[in-house]
């Protein structure tokens, strides 16, 4: 019987791509043969991993491993929603979210390297998502993660499994999970106004100001007279304090209860909220769009071309 060594297995992955464990299984059954092991891992997986790679994961889930002391939350894609409901890949999503809360890895490559076997494939969890690329021939990847062990008490909200959101906070556990319910529907961008990000402000300003302008010019054309600089101003500032409003936390309006802000619910219910989380599966991903009527013409001209 043929030996094989660490190095056939890793020549033999880096040609294939294919996880650890089923070169060593093909090597083993080609007796070392280094071609026919290939050949065989070539049948069985179609060389999937390696081609899928590079294709886009704008799909996904978001899972979230809550515990008593340490959480966490990722997102992981995929390249259509048909692979979301399959089972092995949301056992490999709350897999991989139970490894974060477990050993805080510092980025997706040291999160695949921890220890994990699943539907025969492994011994990493890297292994796995390789494995199951093969299996199920689609592009599968870890984007993001975020683990919480700040000693605050944590309430976490799934919508589906599209949406998650994790509440960092203290006080009533009922009014923090309405609080995550709330972030899943409205999605603030911060907690209060003074903590949106500075570039979303300067943006807000400049299309206040563009609209102004529009306005000045509209009311000029027409005959009728212009605001003073003064009132403009006022308006834009306005507007800035508007939108503030509406995407800070604190200050949008409960969603189950309008007539109180967020803010108010809270200190009736004598809770504070330290921070939330919320990822969005896909947000910000440029998804590949299929114009199949230019596909078609694309076809039919080629085909012209040949007779």
């Amino acid at each position: 019987m043929a030996v094989i060594t660490a190095s056939m297995v890793a020549e033999l992955r880096g040609k294939t791509d294919a996880p650890m464990m089923e070169c060593k299984k093909a090597l083993t059954e080609a007796e070392g043969d280094m071609a026919k092991a290939e050949e065989l891992l070539r049948v069985k997986l179609g060389s999937k991993a390696g081609k899928a790679a590079s294709r886009v994961t704008a799909e996904g889930v978001v899972a979230v491993a809550a515990g008593l002391d340490v959480s966490a939350m990722i997102e992981v894609n995929c390249e259509t929603d048909f692979v979301t409901k399959n089972d092995s890949f949301l056992a490999l999503a709350n897999a991989a979210a139970a490894l974060v809360a477990q050993h805080n890895p510092a980025d997706a490559t040291a999160l695949g390297a921890l220890a994990y076997v699943q539907d025969g494939f492994g011994p990493t969890l890297e292994d796995v998502r390789k494995g199951l690329i093969g299996k199920i021939g689609e592009n599968m990847s870890f984007r993001r993660f975020k683990r919480f062990a700040t000693g605050a008490k944590v309430a976490s909200y799934l919508h589906g499994t599209r949406i998650g959101v994790v509440v960092e906070f203290a006080g009533d556990e009922v009014a923090a999970k309405d609080v995550a319910m709330h972030v899943a529907a409205m999605k603030p961008v911060s907690l209060s106004s003074a903590d949106v990000p500075a570039e979303l402000v300067a943006r807000e300003r400049s299309v206040a100001a563009a609209k102004a302008a529009d306005d000045a010019a509209l009311a000029t054309a027409a005959g009728k007279p212009v605001q003073s600089a003064e009132i403009v101003s006022k308006r834009v500032e306005g507007g800035v304090q508007k939108f503030l409003k509406e995407v800070s936390l604190f200050n949008q309006s409960f969603v189950k209860n309008d007539k109180q802000t967020v803010e108010q619910m809270l200190k009736e219910k004598a809770t504070t909220v330290h921070g939330f989380t919320l990822y969005v599966v896909g947000e910000g991903i440029e998804k590949k769009v299929d114009d199949f009527a230019a596909e078609v013409a694309a076809q039919i001209a080629a085909a012209k071309q040949t007779v």
